[in-house]
């Protein structure tokens, strides 16, 4: 059986890099991995294909960055002819970017079946691009793998039949437990004169807090703040620098005592701060979840979550864009007296095997 495996954004990285692994241990499966080119900053991406160990992709689309509409419009064009030329039995898809959506849309009306790793997340808003992606792609999708049981509910709510969809758990640790004992080597602590535990790591880069100067700046004094109690170490996202020095921000902290900008990062030296640090404060999704399994403090500026088991059952608290909110939280997290949290079930390492049995089981052994 011929599946295309599709990543375009450094989030899908992660989350493809151990289905291929497993994938290609598999006698009944020809994996094909390709990438859009939907996230810009090549240099990153190849940073992240190297360090997770992912081959080359068989198939580059090279799409670029564009408003979401004309992305979408590109991939789908060349992603239909990729299609004709390869005739792969299934598509899968990961997570919830533009790639996702659209390679769902052409591979389902062209008859060819449609796996959706990490199905069933809602945020809730739709205002957010991602969420539209998540509903269009489960709409679509002939196998739903879930990572946690309010995914599997959000389905059911939404008409999927029970027979689609297969609770898998969190690919996003397989990769994490996998690449832990390399993160620990890496020396980006000592690069910056931090102590384990003694620091808070940040990351931000969507749009409801970056794009606005008046948020970013509300975010950034807020950091200042923190960084009074404990050095703050920020890896900046390249749209969130863009913007930082746009708005005339980035001379204002970048050269505060106990606040560290740093350049982004590849996935093992980010993995090394994250699991050494206090606190994480973040609007990314993934981090979320990893958090919860290393057992960090995570403060989450979103108004909401597409994974609230990270709140309900993790180390997670989101404080939307209340700044009052997040350094309450983050003096509780500092003082030591955060909640303990618990791992969700099937957050084991282990999903990559539950998928592929799962992919077999559904198309091939029925």
């Amino acid at each position: 059986m011929k599946i295309i495996n599709v990543v375009g954004a450094r989030p899908n990285f992660m989350k493809i890099a151990p289905l291929l692994k497993e994938m290609k241990e598999e006698k009944l499966l020809e994996p094909l991995l390709l990438h859009t080119g939907q996230h810009y900053d090549q240099s990153m991406s190849e940073n992240f294909f190297r360090e997770l160990m992912i081959p080359e992709p068989d198939i580059y689309l090279g799409v670029g960055s564009d408003t979401h509409a004309k992305q979408v419009a590109k991939i789908m064009s060349k992603f239909e002819d990729v299609c004709l030329e390869e005739k792969p039995d299934a598509v899968l898809v990961v997570g919830d970017v533009n790639s996702t959506m659209a390679c769902s849309l052409v591979a389902s009306k062209m008859g060819i079946k449609v796996v959706h790793m990490e199905a069933g997340l809602r945020s809730f808003d739709r205002s957010m691009p991602e969420e539209i992606n998540r509903i269009v792609t489960d709409a679509l999708a002939d196998l739903l793998l879930t990572p946690s049981e309010d995914a599997d509910r959000n389905l059911l709510h939404e008409g999927i039949p029970e027979h689609k969809i297969r609770r898998v758990g969190n690919i996003m640790i397989d990769t994490l437990f996998h690449f832990l004992p390399l993160a620990e080597k890496r020396t980006i602590l000592q690069k910056h004169h931090l102590e384990p535990k003694n620091y808070v790591l940040v990351t931000l880069h969507r749009p409801s807090n970056v794009d606005d100067p008046d948020r970013l700046r509300s975010v950034m004094e807020a950091l200042s703040n923190i960084s009074d109690w404990l050095p703050v170490i920020f890896p900046v996202h390249p749209r969130t620098l863009k913007n930082m020095v746009e708005f005339g921000i980035l001379d204002n902290y970048s050269q505060k005592k106990g606040m560290i900008l740093e350049e982004a990062l590849g996935y093992l030296d980010f993995q090394k701060l994250m699991k050494d640090s206090k606190l994480v404060i973040t609007d990314s999704g993934g981090i979320q979840e990893e958090t919860t399994v290393l057992g960090i403090p995570c403060i989450t500026l979103r108004e909401n979550t597409e994974r609230p088991v990270t709140v309900e059952l993790g180390t997670n608290e989101l404080a939307g864009h209340d700044m009052g909110r997040l350094l309450s939280l983050a003096r509780k997290a500092i003082e030591g007296s955060w909640k303990k949290g618990t791992i969700p079930p099937l957050w084991d390492g282990k999903t990559s095997k539950r998928a592929v049995s799962a992919i077999c089981e559904m198309f091939i052994k029925n």
